[in-house]
């Protein structure tokens, strides 16, 4: 069993930053890849960025690509996301999650940890 929780979110202007942190509580946390994934008011949750259980490999929506970054600590047991040149269209409940793998995966569907989520909201 895997329990995630987010931290770092809140209100920015445009063009700011913000870190997301989420805690795992888990033995093993180097056992599992991990990934960031949102939910605007209205919208289905999609897939922001992933990470492998080493770091080694990250993938990124193309949407965040260039001004988001995906990293972890294992010793800490905790992964980032650090959010760079925020846009209003960025505002969104962010989720931690992570799936019964190594290798890290877009697929939300292979989610089967979250977390409760932290909001991210960006103001013009």
């Amino acid at each position: 069993q895997v329990q995630l929780v987010e931290s770092g979110g809140g209100l920015v202007q445009a063009g700011g930053s913000l870190r997301l942190s989420c805690s795992a509580s888990v033995r093993t946390f180097s056992s599992y890849a991990m990934g960031w994934f949102r939910q605007a008011p209205g919208k289905e949750r999609e897939f922001v960025a992933a990470i492998s259980w080493s770091g080694g490999t990250t993938y990124y929506a193309d949407s965040v690509q260039g001004r988001f970054t995906i990293s972890r600590d294992n010793a800490k047991n905790t992964l980032y996301l650090q959010m760079n040149s925020l846009k209003p269209e960025d505002t969104a409940v962010y989720y931690c999650a992570a799936p019964p793998t190594l290798r890290a995966t877009v697929r939300l569907e292979t989610y089967i940890y979250w977390g409760q989520g932290t909001q991210v909201t960006v103001s013009s």
